[in-house]
């Protein structure tokens, strides 16, 4: 009887005939062979052989050394001696391996995982186990130990994922079966091996956590999160997150199943968590898109991945960037499962100022789905959080009329995978000079690309019929596909008209855009705006003059209904008419946005034709729509003391939010570029009643989102108008604002002068809520100034003074979260003087009122402060409840600043609870969430947490940065 063949790869490659093991040569022939047995039978070309063994460093005689290989292995594989039994035959151009799934150790361990599939199927956990391990028993060591080269390695990786599968699989039967305890130290080894594979982890966290060490799996966790960061960048997966929150709360799902429970009692997984929506940002292609085959097959030949620059010479505009990079974006859109992004950086914006970088990464960080609520504004911070989100994404960028490389720099992806698409005016020439950018010049289109456009949008007859009105209209549109566009939806709308006409019209018209001016063509692109203008209703062309005093880079319809002081259907009306005259277009529905020409076009305009008072009214009439809706909004979102507005103008229709707080936060954060421009605007034109009150409407929004430098630029400009107006009351309230300005960029004496401002002058005012809110400032400013006692007394006065308000106003609900509010601050500052009784007692009013309110944001704040009470009463387990009741309401609310300071105190009732593992898992967290966040206060927080470390001996100085410990 023949010995049986078996061969091995699971390991180094070998071959055995029965018990003798076969002699397989030096290691590129052993590479050969490793080449034939995966390819399980098939034939493998003599080419494919010769890169698998040498790759690119082939030598000339490779063929020849490769028939060799194969003949030696002939040899070895004979069986006795009988070459026509060699398993290597040749076939064609290759050479094919006949082995049987039974004769090697991956098709056996193949095998075992399907008949453990089938168990798990059947839930037969045992049998399922035995499969498992039977089918690892087959590996001794890394697949084809031993061989070198790209081919191996590659082979190697895709193998050792199979088998960490299937070593996943086998711990987590292990687990199903309750034999936590004895697997523990195997997988803490498999973890020392592979550190970077959360599964491993996961099940080492649970293993541990049965095994009644709960320290142990949150150290699991945190080691974890220091090496994703400092090797990749990244955080922790939802896997393993989700397993470190169930461990930290001591998730009863987490125990054991009990012994007699089949595999079905199991503790059930997490629910995964619902991915979030794919960016799909690309604006609509054109449907009559035409010509730039050369630049499209100039594109179609870059790698797929990288950064690249679309720039007209010489700074054209009109030239057609946008729409060749949509259409090349939309080709490509495929490629890129992970989304597509679009952001207009207004580089050259005749009315706006470019985008800043800062802002450019909020907003795209908000696309791919990150809550920027509180995130810093510092560049590199945010830039580094972007490019941690696009790790290992493919995702497609297009970034459309930069200014410069350095707006743009900052928005590059830092690894592979994505494709940057970028337009501009200018050369890029830093971009492309210093980030290896692609540039790619678009000119104006060749006279048949012109011709064809025409053809496209006009019917080819008519083009064929009037050949030289045709050749007279290119020449005077300079061939700009702008320019061409309108003068032929021009002459489609007057089908009546001959083309020889709208040519003589063209050439006729005496004002030109000078910035089409080129010296060295007749192109007058004024005069074809002006043809479209002129086909306009009086109604239509009006809001179109009027719209050029929009200084935001978008308009709704509420808004320019009130610009132009008309109903809501007859401004929709008016707003399709434009569209449908190329001289508007809805980019996003509801939302109306112009090319830069055609609004220097309409401010000449305005400045000629309309009448100067009327420009005031429609100007008026804006700021009041802004700062009507911005009070509404700020009314629903705050419980400061509200300002009283004159009545809006008439023809003025602010939105409705309907007493929805959710619809106001919405409304601040789709208007928050256009309110800073309106701001901007009428601060420019001396609005001065409108300037602080905007500042008051928006400073809160800006408060909350973390742009505290805008919030102060917005309220100096406010505390100008206030001046000019001689109005002690409006300074009183911007001094208020620029308290919370200054005081969170950390310059706390310039915050308590103007809290104390503040109240001298409410003092005077006689208005008690805005009084009580100025004394609370006051307080918020003591503490962090840390000086308790001084701001004890300030929120007690706020306290009293709210009180006094709500006592006769009936059911005010704003007023009610008012004294909730400064309860809680009065509880805080006595837990600070160490009265902690009384805060304890203060800290539960202030609790039952926020939770009667179903103000989470309160209720959390004050949870917070009763866990720093009970810590200081010896209570630990209640403090440990109530910071626990604090984190799960922050995390709720997505307010990483405030958890960051909870998980602080909980850190430091753990170690007073001799539980010094457990504090070393909530200040590691709360490092975390410092290093989050980045904020420009952070060191204030860094400072304390790092002498929580050295109290633990663990780190003599971390990194981190984080929040006000004062928040609270």
């Amino acid at each position: 009887m023949e010995e049986r063949l078996w061969f091995s790869v699971l390991g180094p490659v070998r071959a055995w005939r029965g018990e003798a093991e076969l002699e397989l040569g030096p290691p590129q022939q052993r590479a050969v062979l490793a080449v034939l047995l995966l390819a399980d039978g098939s034939q493998v070309p003599a080419v494919r052989l010769v890169d698998a063994v040498w790759g690119t460093a082939a030598p000339a005689s490779a063929s020849t050394i490769l028939r060799g290989y194969v003949h030696r292995l002939r040899k070895s594989l004979e069986s006795g001696g009988n070459a026509s039994s060699s398993m290597i035959r040749s076939t064609g151009d290759g050479y094919q391996l006949r082995v049987t799934p039974d004769e090697l150790d991956l098709g056996a361990f193949q095998e075992q995982l399907v008949q453990a599939e089938r168990a798990r199927s059947a839930r037969d956990t045992k049998d399922m186990l035995r499969y498992l391990r039977d089918a690892l028993g087959l590996w001794q060591g890394a697949a084809l130990a031993g061989i070198r080269g790209a081919y191996a390695q590659s082979q190697r990786q895709r193998l050792g994922e199979l088998r960490r599968s299937a070593q996943v699989a086998r711990f987590t039967a292990e687990l199903d079966l309750g034999a936590h305890a004895p697997i523990t130290g195997e997988l803490a080894g498999l973890v020392a091996e592979d550190p970077l594979d959360e599964r491993l982890r996961a099940l080492l966290m649970l293993a541990l956590y049965r095994s009644g060490r709960q320290a142990a799996a949150l150290a699991v966790y945190r080691e974890a999160q220091i090496l994703l960061a400092d090797e990749l960048g990244v955080d922790p997966g939802p896997e393993l997150q989700t397993m470190y929150q169930r461990v930290l709360r001591a998730d009863a799902g987490l125990l054991a199943p009990s012994a007699h429970a089949g595999p079905a009692h199991a503790a059930p997984a997490p629910a995964p968590a619902l991915a979030p929506a794919v960016p799909a940002q690309l604006p609509a292609d054109l449907a009559a898109f035409v010509g730039r085959e050369a630049e499209l097959a100039e594109v179609a030949r870059l790698p797929a991945v990288g950064a690249v620059v679309i720039s007209a010479i010489a700074g054209m505009a009109g030239v057609g960037k946008t729409t060749f990079a949509v259409h090349w974006a939309r080709q490509v859109a495929d490629r890129f499962p992970d989304g597509q992004l679009y952001l207009n950086l207004r580089g050259f914006d005749p009315i706006g100022l470019p985008v800043p970088p800062q802002h450019a990464l909020r907003t795209l960080l908000e696309s791919l789905g990150t809550d920027t609520n509180g995130m810093t504004q510092d560049i590199h911070t945010l830039a580094v959080r972007y490019r941690t989100q696009l790790a290992g994404k493919r995702i497609l960028l297009l970034l459309d009329n930069a200014r410069d490389a350095a707006q743009v720099r900052p928005l590059l992806p830092g690894a592979p995978g994505c494709l940057v698409i970028v337009t501009s005016r200018n050369r890029l020439a830093g971009l492309v000079a210093v980030d290896g950018a692609y540039a790619l010049n678009l000119d104006v289109l060749s006279p048949s690309e012109a011709r064809e456009l025409l053809a496209r949008r006009l019917g080819q007859q008519r083009v064929t019929t009037e050949p030289d009105a045709v050749h007279e209209i290119i020449a005077q549109c300079a061939r700009l596909p702008l320019a061409l566009a309108i003068t032929a939806a021009r002459a489609a709308t007057r089908p009546a008209v001959s083309l020889a006409s709208i040519a003589d019209e063209l050439r006729d018209s005496a004002d030109g855009l000078d910035v089409f001016n080129g010296g060295d063509t007749a192109a007058d692109v004024r005069a074809v705006f002006s043809w479209s203008y002129h086909t306009l209703t009086p109604d239509a062309a009006r809001l179109f003059r009027l719209l050029a005093l929009h200084p935001g880079p978008d308009v709704t319809l509420p808004a320019a209904t009130s610009l132009a002081g008309l109903t809501v259907p007859r401004t929709r009306q008016l707003l399709g008419e434009l569209t449908q005259a190329h001289l508007v277009d809805e980019a996003v529905p509801g939302r109306y946005v112009s090319h830069d020409l055609l609004r220097a076009y309409a401010t000449e305009l305005i400045d000629t034709l309309e009448p100067p008072q009327q420009v005031q009214a429609a100007r008026l009439r804006m700021f009041d729509h802004y700062l009507h809706t911005a009070h509404e909004a700020a009314a629903l979102t705050t419980s400061r003391a509200l300002i009283s507005l004159a009545p809006a103008a008439e023809g003025v229709h602010p939105e409705q939010l309907t007493e929805d707080t959710g619809k106001a936060t919405a409304w601040f954060a789709a208007e928050e570029a256009v309110l800073l421009a309106v701001r901007e605007e009428a601060a420019n034109r001396r609005y001065d009643t409108h300037t602080w009150q905007l500042a008051w409407a928006i400073g809160h929004h800006l408060h909350l989102r973390g742009l505290w430098r805008e919030q102060e630029a917005v309220h100096r400009a406010a505390m100008e108008a206030a001046c000019r107006l001689g109005d002690r009351t409006a300074q009183a309230h911007v001094h208020n604002g620029l308290t919370l300005a200054t005081g969170n960029l950390g310059r706390l004496d310039d915050a308590r002068m103007h809290a104390e401002r503040a109240v001298e002058l409410f003092t005077q005012s006689g208005d008690m809520r805005a009084y009580a809110d100025s004394y609370y400032n006051l307080a918020w400013v003591r503490v962090r100034q840390g000086d308790p006692e001084a701001a004890l007394g300030a929120v007690q006065q706020s306290l009293m003074l709210f009180g006094a308000c709500a006592s006769g106003s009936g059911d005010d609900r704003r007023g009610q979260r008012a004294i909730a509010t400064a309860l809680n601050a009065v509880g805080w500052c006595h837990t600070l003087l160490g009265q902690h009784q009384q805060a304890l007692d203060y800290c539960r009013q202030a609790l039952a009122l926020q939770q009667e309110l179903g103000h989470d944001a309160g209720t959390a704040d004050t949870w917070d402060s009763i866990g720093h009470a009970l810590h200081h009463l010896g209570q630990y387990d209640e403090a440990v409840a109530a910071y626990g009741n604090a984190l799960a309401l922050y995390r709720q609310l997505d307010a990483p600043r405030l958890r960051a300071i909870t998980l602080m105190h909980l850190g430091d009732t753990h170690l007073s609870a001799g539980y010094s593992e457990a504090a070393r898992a909530a200040w590691t967290e709360a490092l975390d969430a410092m290093d989050e966040l980045g904020d420009a206060d952070a060191e204030q927080l860094a400072e304390p947490l790092r002498d929580r470390w050295r109290r633990l001996g663990e780190l003599s100085d971390p990194p981190g940065t984080g929040a006000d410990l004062t928040d609270s």
